[in-house]
């Protein structure tokens, strides 16, 4: 017996709007992507950006540097970080470059951001936990914290 016949129309609704169900589920869960070349056009989101790219920084003859490291290209853009260092301290990390595409990154940002920060801060370097949920975030920033990091201590 097939279970679309015509004398069980409950059954087929039933069928046709778990069906419908499981489409829209689906498609509400894709995320559009940004192509790369757009990603790298997005302003930076928290003022304006540095000309050095990770390998410069300013200094202010007390001890004072600030570098940023590389814009690292995570699933959902660009993430890049600005450090400041003052007596080989790390006294901030700054945001230059996050994703912003759509509402769900502004709102995920607007959480892991200032927790990463928090973190990377306390620990003087880029070996901060994950923030849940903001997994390829989490990721960019550490990569693009040690890049500075590493840009300036060479």
């Amino acid at each position: 017996m097939h279970a679309l016949k015509k004398n069980r129309p409950l059954r087929r609704i039933v069928l046709a709007s778990a069906a419908t169900l499981s489409g829209m589920v689906m498609l509400l869960s894709l995320k559009p992507h940004a192509s790369p070349q757009a990603a790298l056009a997005l302003p930076a989101p928290s003022g304006s950006a540095s000309a050095s790219s990770g390998t410069g920084g300013t200094g202010t003859g007390t001890g004072t540097r600030t570098v940023t490291g590389d814009t690292i290209q995570t699933r959902w853009g660009p993430v890049q970080v600005r450090i400041t260092i003052k007596d080989r301290r790390l006294t901030d990390v700054t945001a230059v470059a996050y994703p912003t595409d759509n509402p769900r990154d502004q709102e995920i940002n607007s959480f892991a951001l200032p927790r990463l920060r928090t973190e990377a801060l306390t620990a003087q370097s880029a070996n901060i936990d994950t923030v849940s949920g903001a997994t390829y975030t989490s990721d960019g920033y550490r990569q693009s914290l040690q890049s500075a990091l590493d840009s300036a201590a060479g």
